[in-house]
């Protein structure tokens, strides 16, 4: 045995830092020393702080979501799906959907109007942001909020909405198992019967909306004093003349999206470990953004020439000359490259748009109890 002094002058720097009876002592020199390393560094315990402080907010949030979503719950009552209830629910998560994601890129959306219509306007998009600041001011830089708001929060309602019910209503005349095998098809067809419902309620706002953008300064301030402003020079056909552009536009790029989203996020679930009742709300709005973003860029490049039509068309055309006339004349002054003008902005966009609009509305729908789009029928299983 060694000597017990021998033991004491060489137990503090054991290399599991204590032996026998000097282990409560050697803990608090071991406390002491972590310590002072941290009074050495007052960073590390100031980051400990804000770590602190966030989860105890992150938590503290998370606590009211859940009173305020059982509250809506239990206000609402329960929502059996494909009923009437659950169409109106579908519907107000669409139009918080697309109308606070829209509105939120009203400034990408302006630069790309202008460069559509006249595409040696700006050199780059950060040039015309600097540019629009500085003639027109921060206010500037948002023309076009208001119809946008207005316009996609009423077309984001019928599309949901509209989804919801073709979906459950062309799956129905077509038997379960044919819709099963046809589910493609069938979100395809689905769609575009929503859409198409959907732009007309859009087309008078979106008409507004792009006069605003592309005249400088703008010709119309307000959005209902522009929509009586148009109404009382061109008649209510005025607010329509890009209807059928805008559903050249709209028609395809939701086909895209709700037919790849749906697909995406089966994809995504048949490669986890798993099934999607197996993840947390977080986990599946997650997979939703990811899925919506994915989609949103494939929409962009689908619907982009219809798009720049809808821009020349609105801001260049003529009283009385007819559709097909204006389209040659447009095509004829820009050439197919012209058609793609303003694509790179739209794609960062659409795919952040597409990725939000998707998280809002399926995180609306678990707000309310309903499980999320895609992946399967199950619901989305609580923290």
């Amino acid at each position: 045995m060694l000597p017990d002094s021998i033991i004491s002058t060489f137990a503090a720097q054991h290399p599991l830092g204590v032996l026998g009876k000097q282990q409560p002592s050697l803990s608090n020199e071991s406390l002491q020393s972590t310590s002072k390393r941290h009074e050495s560094f007052p960073a590390w315990s100031a980051i400990d702080d804000v770590k602190k402080k966030a989860d105890s907010i992150a938590q503290e949030a998370a606590r009211e979501y859940n009173i305020a979503s059982h509250k809506a719950q239990e206000k609402a009552g329960k929502i059996e799906l494909w009923t009437p209830k659950y169409y109106a629910a579908c519907t107000i998560g669409g139009l918080l959907a697309c109308g606070l994601t829209h509105t939120a890129v009203t400034p990408l959306d302006l630069i790309k109007c202008r460069r559509q219509v006249d595409s040696k306007l700006y050199k780059s998009n950060m040039q015309a942001f600097h540019t629009i600041r500085a003639a027109e001011g921060f206010r500037g830089v948002f023309t076009g909020w208001s119809p946008t708001f207005f316009g996609y929060s009423a077309q984001g309602a019928f599309k949901y909405g509209g989804y919801e019910y073709f979906k459950k209503f062309y799956s129905d005349l077509v038997g379960q198992e044919r819709a099963a095998e046809w589910k493609t098809s069938l979100y395809l067809v689905a769609s575009a019967s929503a859409e198409l419902i959907a732009d007309v309620a859009l087309c008078p706002f979106e008409s507004v909306k792009v006069r605003m953008q592309t005249t400088i300064p703008p010709d119309l301030r307000g959005t209902f004093s522009g929509i009586s402003s148009v109404v009382a020079k061109e008649g209510v056909s005025g607010l329509y003349k890009g209807l059928y552009p805008l559903w050249g536009r709209q028609i395809p790029y939701t086909m895209m999206k709700f037919a790849s989203f749906e697909t995406i996020v089966e994809m995504i679930y048949k490669n986890l470990p798993g099934q999607k009742s197996d993840y947390n709300k977080g986990a599946q709005t997650a997979v939703a953004f990811t899925s919506g973003y994915l989609a949103g860029i494939l929409c962009a490049v689908v619907s982009h020439p219809a798009d720049v039509m809808v821009s020349k068309l609105n801001a260049n055309r003529q009283a009385g000359e007819a559709f097909g006339a204006v389209m040659s004349r447009i095509y004829g002054d820009i050439g197919f490259r012209g058609l793609w003008n303003g694509l790179p902005v739209r794609i960062v966009m659409i795919g952040t748009l597409t990725g939000l609009q998707w998280m809002i509305y399926d995180s609306f729908k678990i707000f309310m109890g309903l499980p999320t789009t895609g992946g399967g029928p199950s619901e989305a299983k609580k923290n």
